[in-house]
């Protein structure tokens, strides 16, 4: 549903720039990144684990990423009892040219076209393993999103991940929302109250 492209990447990239959000060069910088809270840890529990491969300096991303992040892993769990993974979030620069020398498919480390994990918005959640299902259930969340413009998501064919860039409205979006009824389940609840 949501076929890498050049004009998605151009898309990401334009909300870093909108943002301006800096490009991670090194460790240095994500150090001051995560001292300031400008970037913040991915935190785990029923609904969501990482990748234990996952360096665990990298398992940090914007804020309103790890909203993003929460709200889907607790709607996925409340359809299929099953946590959602994320494989991959922030990267440097330098993270990124060493990815590319094993991964043809991985975007550049700069130019109009560079990663977005670069600036901590985007996160990859696994795709191996669900079902054609649960697929289609995050095919359509992220659907919805995306049309409101709060996340540009790729379905990557050779990691088999979900790539999510967050944009940062999506923090003010989700104080108008109740998220958890996305999936229909709440309002029937509510419904059956009355």
């Amino acid at each position: 549903m949501f076929r890498p492209s050049h004009e998605s990447l151009l898309r990401q990239n334009e909300e870093i720039d909108r943002l301006d959000l800096p490009r991670i060069q090194d460790d240095d910088e994500l150090e001051a990144l995560k001292a300031s809270q400008a970037l913040v840890g991915i935190r785990t529990g029923q609904t969501l684990r990482i990748d234990p491969r996952l360096d665990p300096n990298r398992r940090f991303c914007r804020p309103w990423t790890r909203d993003f992040v929460e709200d889907l892993s607790q709607a996925y769990y409340r359809q299929f009892h099953e946590q959602i993974q994320v494989n991959s979030a922030v990267r440097t620069v330098k993270v990124q040219i060493k990815l590319r020398r094993h991964n043809r498919n991985a975007a550049p480390a700069e130019g109009e076209t560079a990663s977005s994990h670069l600036a901590g918005l985007t996160l990859d959640i696994q795709r191996r393993g669900m079902s054609k299902t649960q697929v289609h259930f995050v095919e359509r969340y992220l659907f919805y999103l995306r049309a409101l413009g709060l996340v540009e998501p790729e379905e990557e064919r050779r990691q088999w991940v979900f790539h999510v860039m967050v944009s940062e409205r999506y923090a003010s979006w989700r104080q108008t929302q109740s998220v958890a009824h996305w999936d229909g389940s709440a309002f029937e609840e509510e419904l059956s109250q009355k």
